[in-house]
């Protein structure tokens, strides 16, 4: 069974209409309403000194726009308003040369290093890579525009980090961060880091944005599809912009990737997060089970490694019936202090399973009282949410268990919510809406397992206009 199907599954055990389009329909309508109920933001004002960030490749955050909702097509998918354009575009890598790598010299027997193989069947692109069962050792490849790299299945493809490639090493990443990419495929195999390769008390990631899976930066129009990760260094996959900014939030690193789709990826065993977003627009993340981190790119005890992590400056991003478990946060939507945080948010089912925190949204350094008030974190749209016994975890070892954290977040609607507290529940809060939270209506909660707790929804005095609709 796919992991897109037992989702729905798990989802449906608690919202049976989630597998009913017309209801479903309904529901994303009923939440629009929430969320359209809500104030407008003022926009961040835009001043001289901007200009003297342009060498180091930052801007500031122009875009406060909330993209249309979701729509639901005949046979029950989810498109984000521009899954008509994506579609388009894509069609002209089904009409590429296709060659196989095994033609250029690659052998699958795990040994042999297959890198120079793949660059010369890869080439300058405009070319359908495909990959047969086996499993090919490489030092890393780089994507170019129009090129598609098919295996045959994830049980049968295997791409492996050979054992001297470095720390900082990808496994697959696109050819020019600096001029960009676009139109590139990736599907139908699994990705081994082979972190076997370092010692087993070394932390796994090089710093920025290496180390991962598969790391897309400055890239437009990509799809990622039925690709199994395993222990990547940092991130399973990173869809991101050629450098993160943290000069401040109301800005955003430039040369960020936009028209993304990741559909149908598992990731495990990762160092910090399954799938992330920094300073990128128009993200489409569906049908994807993150699970078991490692947390080895932190510091023991310490790893806010997350299933999915919406993070800084990222924009109009779409998070569809995915799953995650045994994460520090099942997903999380959140910026550190000195970068922007990610807007427009929307998701549409997710299933959290023993994540510590399922649904965390918050702008570090922008929660007390003494903190600058956020220009960025605004807008998350969610409808059926699953927060399924959240536990306290060894990789964050001072963080309690919650179904649900609001942090300095603003004009945030929540429609059909259900959280069931862990057997071990100590600290029995199930919600908590708190630390400079503005504009926050949830409709349709429901709490099971919470008998010990006094108050299993907790808002703060710092929190304002928040309400509980029925």
């Amino acid at each position: 069974m796919s992991h897109s199907t037992v989702t729905q599954e798990l989802i449906a055990e608690k919202f049976p209409d989630y597998l009913d389009n017309k209801q479903k329909r309904k529901t994303i309508q009923r939440t629009e309403v929430l969320f359209r109920s809500l104030n407008s933001l003022p926009k961040r004002k835009i001043n001289w000194q901007d200009l003297l960030y342009l060498p180091l490749l930052t801007k500031p955050k122009r875009d406060y726009t909330i993209a249309p909702p979701v729509a639901i097509d005949q046979s029950g998918l989810i498109r984000p308003y521009w899954k008509g354009l994506f579609s388009q575009a894509m069609k002209e890598l089904s009409e590429l040369e296709q060659v196989s790598v095994t033609d250029f010299g690659a052998v699958g027997d795990g040994q042999t290093d297959c890198t120079e193989a793949f660059r010369q069947a890869i080439g300058n692109g405009r070319r359908r890579v495909f990959v047969p069962g086996g499993t090919f050792c490489t030092r890393g490849l780089k994507l170019p525009s129009y090129t598609a790299l098919i295996g045959s299945d994830t049980e049968e493809t295997v791409l492996i980090l050979a054992d001297e490639s470095p720390k900082k090493e990808r496994l697959l990443t696109n050819k020019d961060c600096l001029k960009g990419n676009h139109h590139i495929e990736i599907a139908h195999m699994t990705l081994d880091w082979n972190v076997e390769r370092l010692p087993k008390e070394e932390r796994t990631s090089a710093g920025g944005t290496t180390s991962s899976g598969i790391t897309l930066a400055h890239v437009q129009f990509a799809h990622i599809k039925k690709v199994k990760i395993i222990n990547p260094g940092l991130h399973g996959v990173d869809i991101t912009s050629i450098r993160y900014n943290y000069f401040g939030d109301g800005r955003r690193s430039i040369l960020g990737s936009r028209f993304i789709w990741v559909d149908q990826v598992e990731a495990t065993g990762f160092g910090d997060d399954g799938i992330t977003t920094h300073h990128s627009d128009d993200l489409f993340i569906t049908n994807s089970y993150l699970h078991h981190p490692s947390g080895r790119a932190h510091k023991t005890g310490f790893s806010n490694s997350n299933g999915i992590e919406v993070d800084d400056g990222s924009q109009h991003v779409v998070l569809a019936n995915n799953r995650t478990a045994f994460c520090f946060g099942g997903v999380e939507i959140k910026a550190h202090e000195t970068s922007s945080a990610a807007s427009d948010t929307q998701i549409i089912g997710h299933y959290s399973y023993h994540d510590n925190r399922s649904y965390n949204f918050r702008h570090i350094g922008h929660h007390q009282g003494e903190d600058t008030q956020s220009q960025s974190a605004y807008g998350i749209r969610a409808a059926y949410l699953v927060s399924d016994s959240p536990q306290y975890t060894d990789l964050y070892v001072k963080s309690t268990p919650r179904a649900l954290v609001v942090s300095a977040y603003q004009r945030v609607a929540i429609h059909s919510f259900f959280a069931q507290a862990g057997q071990d529940e100590q600290d029995p809060i199930a919600i908590s809406i708190q630390y400079r939270a503005n504009q926050v209506k949830l409709r349709k909660i429901k709490l099971e397992g919470y008998t010990r707790s006094k108050k299993a929804l907790r808002i703060s005095e710092t929190a304002r206009e928040v309400s509980i609709v029925e």
